[in-house]
């Protein structure tokens, strides 16, 4: 066996790993809650992203086929459907697998592939504003899904940067499950709403802005 590289990592708290028997229950009373109904669409489309730099990539690929859009390609055969290698309008492939996509790349991504999204920075927005976001990505039918781009570290994670979709809410707990696209580093996991807005804050050092959430909706919708 090849002891090189990493096989995952511990997954620190204070998020909780969505297999775990605490992220069971949660998950089984957040469906009675009512927080789960984004969830399944998105579980349907789980994706795990193909590069290490892919965490938009993977996450908008996952977004926009839970969403059913038709990118108007051939993926293989004689299937349309979307895949990392379709996301190339707004920085190319090469570039995105070296250093990943910035907030404004994934913004321009989802609209040149037929997503309408209304994007909030972390000083555009506030805690209750993110909150009323997340019920709604959460609480309603199909047809809308919400992205946060935040830094892993304020969550207590390794590396920095990182994109994922949110897959349901525990308003009584106030937790966030997020479905992580970088699978092989960690599982699907519930974080403390307050704690996932406080990593929205730091700046990005490649666009010296802070992160955000990202509305994502279809524009047939």
């Amino acid at each position: 066996m090849d002891t090189e590289g990493f096989y995952r990592r511990p997954l620190p708290p204070p998020s909780i790993s969505f297999a775990s028997p605490q992220g069971r229950q949660i998950f089984q009373e957040a469906i009675a809650l009512g927080g789960m109904e984004g969830y399944f669409p998105l579980a349907e489309q789980f994706h795990t992203q193909s590069e290490p730099a892919f965490c938009g990539l993977g996450t908008l690929v996952m977004v926009l086929n839970a969403l059913s859009i038709d990118p108007g390609r051939i993926w293989k055969g004689v299937w349309r459907w979307y895949g990392e290698e379709f996301l190339e309008c707004c920085q190319p492939l090469s570039a995105v697998k070296n250093q990943g996509i910035t907030f404004d790349e994934f913004v321009c991504l989802a609209r040149c592939n037929g997503a309408k999204v209304q994007p909030y920075r972390y000083d555009q927005s506030n805690l209750q504003e993110f909150r009323e976001a997340v019920k709604q990505a959460t609480f309603l039918p199909q047809g809308l899904h919400l992205v946060v781009s935040y830094s892993r570290q304020v969550v207590g994670q390794t590396g920095d940067g990182h994109f994922s979709p949110v897959g349901g809410y525990h308003p009584e707990r106030d937790l966030v499950l997020l479905l992580d696209v970088a699978r092989f580093k960690y599982p699907p996991h519930w974080v403390p709403l307050t704690v996932l807005w406080n990593a929205l804050q730091p700046i990005d050092t490649a666009t010296g802005k802070c992160r955000g959430y990202i509305p994502v909706v279809s524009l047939s919708r």
